[in-house]
């Protein structure tokens, strides 16, 4: 029996308490394993169990010996899992949830290359905004804007999440053009009531220095799109991710203000639960979004191919 193999026996030991019980668990004879960990002992000079008709018990040296080696094993079955999954087709279902607006601009588009590349996978993709517990609802990964608030998850960070303050040439024509952060407080700005700092408009200029204003308006609304729609149509200044304006900058129908200074940045991340190793489908979705989103910032202005 090699080193690797008298470790592992060693430690199914340890964790059975007997010698007796560790033979079954591995079909063999309870004198194959006592023999195994005599040779155990002797190559390290050490005695790892104190033994007496009755029980089996580890020694101070079996205690700091086992608990390095169940790691190593540990470890090694994590890297075969590893490998052997790399060799599986990803099948089965997997469920994803993603923010509504978000997740329908940039995630639905990958759906058709992610289901031709994978035909033996189930994808149910759920848009909602709000929080989830994603053990207690079967959700495999979850896709966020903002912060990080759940550390009890692992995070995949795929961007930041820009925004930029914005207005309609319209407004800007009747209003005027703000050039400093101070003077939209004597301009209608578009509340987006579902933020927490929606009143609260802050702005770094290139050496991070912080200004912020307290802004207001004449119309509020809970939902992003809306926002910019209300821009669009004249109805004030808005403060917009700019996954989400790009294409209306493009066209001209809405303006960046303030473009010497920047909002600071959220982050749009990929959420999973802990797991030693990821099952062949989210490692390939998960891998498909980190490529959508991996051409810097510049990433809302690549066409999807």
């Amino acid at each position: 029996m090699d080193s690797f193999a008298q470790l592992a026996l060693f430690v199914e030991v340890a964790d059975a308490g007997s010698l007796s019980a560790a033979a079954r668990k591995l079909n063999v004879t309870p004198s194959a394993v006592s023999k195994q960990i005599a040779h155990l002992e002797d190559r390290l000079g050490a005695r790892l169990f104190h033994r007496t008709t009755r029980r089996l018990s580890l020694t101070d040296e079996g205690r700091a010996f086992h608990q390095r080696a169940r790691q190593l094993v540990a470890d090694l079955a994590e890297a075969e899992d590893a490998v052997r999954d790399l060799r599986k087709r990803p099948s089965g279902r997997l469920t994803v949830e993603v923010p509504v607006i978000f997740g329908r601009r940039w995630i639905v588009p990958l759906c058709e290359k992610f289901l031709k590349q994978n035909p033996d996978v189930t994808l149910d993709l759920r848009l909602n905004d709000r929080i989830v517990d994603l053990v207690a609802e079967g959700v495999d990964l979850v896709v966020r804007t903002g912060t990080m608030r759940d550390s009890s998850l692992v995070a995949r960070r795929l961007s930041t999440n820009r925004r930029l303050v914005v207005a309609s040439p319209a407004y800007l024509e009747k209003y005027g053009r703000p050039t400093r952060p101070e003077e939209l407080v004597d301009h209608d700005c578009i509340v987006h009531t579902v933020r927490s700092d929606r009143y609260y408009w802050r702005f770094l200029d290139e050496n991070e220095n912080e200004t912020a204003v307290t802004v207001s308006g004449r119309f509020e609304v809970n939902d992003v799109e809306a926002v910019m729609a209300a821009a669009r149509s004249g109805l004030g200044v808005a403060q917009l991710p700019v996954w989400l304006v790009a294409s209306e900058l493009e066209a001209g129908r809405l303006e960046q203000l303030l473009p010497h200074l920047h909002a600071p940045e959220g982050e749009i991340f990929a959420l999973y639960p802990h797991s030693r190793h990821l099952s062949p489908k989210v490692r390939t979705f998960l891998d498909l979004l980190v490529d959508r989103f991996a051409h810097g910032q510049e990433w809302w202005s690549v066409a999807e191919v």
